[in-house]
C-alpha cells in the first residue's frame, strides 16, 4: 500500500514463521491461510484451522498477530478463524504424508530415523522415568524426538511429561501431542485416567501398528518406545513393526533385578535386534556428606552388560548408571524431567551425558541414497 511496502506478499511472508504447533510446519507451507485483506495500516488474515475444535487455535492466532504485527505500517491486525473443508483437509494429509496407502515411515529405505526400543525384564526399574528424561534430554540437544508409549497396560509417559487430553485427528491423520518439544503417543492418551487397558495380543500389536502408520510424526532423527516390562505380545510385535529398532535395557543394581534384566536383553538373538547398551537406574544415593549409599546394591548393570555381551557375541556397553534422586521422582510427577528441572541434579547430569553418547551414534547414512534438499 502506498509507501509502506505493505501487501499481500508481504504478509504471507511475514506468515511463514507462523509454526502450526502440532504439525510443526508454517501455516502458509499447510495452506492454512486463506484470506489476506489491507485496508491502510489494519490488516485482517483469515486462518483455516484443521479441525473446528483445534484445541491450540489460541497459540496460532496469538503468533498470527505478532508476526503481522512486526510489519511496517502495521497499526491493527486482526484473525479471522475458519475452518478447512474435507477436500483442503484432504489436500494437506496427502502432502504431509503422500498419496495413497499410509505406511510405516520409520521402515521405508530412506528413514533416517534411528529407533530405541527401552526394555526391561520387570515393571518398577524406571524405565519409563528413563525413556522420558532421554527424550527431553535428545531434544533439548537440537535433535527432533518421538515417543511411543508402547507399554499399552502401565503408560505413564503422558503424565511424566506433563500432557492430557486427547490427540488432534485429521480424519484418519492423529498428530502427536507435543511435550517438551518431544512428539508423544500414548494409548493413554485415548482411555480414561483410571480405567484398565484389557486387550489381547492382537489388539496390542494394531494399536503399535496405528502409532506408527496413522500417525503424522514428521521427520525424526530419534524415535523412542517405551515397551513394557518383560518379552512378551509387546516386545515381539515391535521387532516385527520396526525390524531395525536397537535395544537399550535398563536395570537396577540389584542382583535379581539383573537376573531378569538379561532375559529382556537376550530377546535380542531372537529378534535379531542390535542390543546397543544398558542403562543401571537408582544406582546410588548421593548423601549430604558426599559419600554415596548403595541402597540397591551394586553391580547389576555391569553384570547384565558383560553377560549380554557374552550372549549377543559383541560388546553391549554399560551406557549410564543414574543416581536415586528426588529431583528425577519429583520431576516425573509434575510432568517436568528432571533433565530441565533440575539439570544440575545427579539424575539431570546422568541423563545429559547418556544423551551425548546416544547422539554420538548418527543416523545410519552408509548404503542409502541421500534424496537431500536444502532445508
Amino acid at each position: 500500500m502506498g509507501m509502506t511496502g505493505l501487501d499481500t506478499d508481504a504478509v504471507r511472508e511475514a506468515l511463514t514463521g507462523v509454526i502450526d504447533p502440532e504439525i510443526r510446519r508454517n501455516i502458509v507451507e499447510l495452506d492454512m491461510v486463506d484470506d489476506i485483506s489491507i485496508d491502510g495500516g489494519r490488516v485482517t488474515v483469515t486462518v483455516l484451522l484443521t479441525i473446528a475444535g483445534c484445541p491450540l487455535k489460541d497459540t496460532i492466532t496469538k503468533d498470527t498477530k505478532a508476526a503481522v504485527s512486526r510489519l511496517d505500517g502495521v497499526t491493527e491486525v486482526s484473525v479471522v478463524l475458519g475452518t478447512m473443508t474435507p477436500e483442503q483437509r484432504k489436500a494437506m494429509k496427502e502432502k504431509l504424508q503422500g498419496s495413497g496407502t499410509r505406511e510405516n515411515p520409520f521402515n521405508r529405505p530412506d528413514s533416517l530415523t534411528k529407533v530405541y526400543a527401552i526394555a526391561s525384564g520387570k515393571g518398577g526399574v524406571g524405565k519409563s522415568s528413563v525413556t522420558a528424561n532421554l527424550a527431553v534430554a535428545l531434544a533439548a540437544k537440537g535433535l527432533r524426538v518421538g515417543v511411543v508409549d508402547a507399554d499399552i497396560y502401565g503408560f505413564s509417559i503422558p503424565g511424566m511429561l506433563g500432557l492430557s487430553g486427547k490427540p488432534t485427528r485429521v480424519d484418519e491423520m492423529i498428530l502427536p501431542q507435543v511435550s517438551h518439544d518431544v512428539k508423544v503417543m500414548s494409548i493413554g492418551m485415548f482411555v480414561p485416567p483410571s480405567q484398565a487397558v484389557v486387550w489381547r495380543g492382537p489388539m496390542l500389536h494394531r494399536a503399535l501398528q496405528q502409532f506408527l502408520t496413522d500417525v503424522f510424526w514428521g521427520d525424526l532423527d530419534v524415535l523412542l518406545l517405551d515397551l513394557p516390562p518383560g518379552t512378551g505380545d509387546i516386545a515381539i510385535s515391535v521387532s516385527q513393526l520396526l525390524p531395525g529398532s536397537e535395544l537399550l535395557v535398563v536395570t537396577t543394581p540389584q542382583a535379581a533385578a539383573a537376573q531378569v534384566a538379561e532375559r529382556a536383553g537376550s530377546i535380542a538373538t531372537q529378534t535379531k535386534q542390535e542390543l546397543i547398551g544398558v542403562i543401571e537406574n537408582m544406582s546410588w544415593m548421593e548423601m549430604p556428606d558426599g559419600t554415596r549409599m548403595e541402597v540397591f546394591g551394586s553391580g547389576g548393570g555391569q553384570s547384565v552388560a558383560s553377560n549380554l555381551s557374552r550372549t549377543v557375541e559383541k560388546d553391549v556397553p554399560l551406557l549410564a548408571q543414574v543416581p536415586l534422586d528426588t529431583a528425577l521422582r519429583e520431576g516425573s510427577d509434575a510432568g517436568t524431567p528432571v533433565v530441565l528441572g533440575h539439570p544440575e541434579s545427579p539424575a539431570g547430569r546422568a541423563f545429559d551425558a547418556l544423551a551425548d553418547s546416544l547422539r554420538r551414534r548418527s543416523r545410519g547414512l552408509a548404503g542409502r541414497s541421500l534424496g537431500l534438499s536444502p532445508a
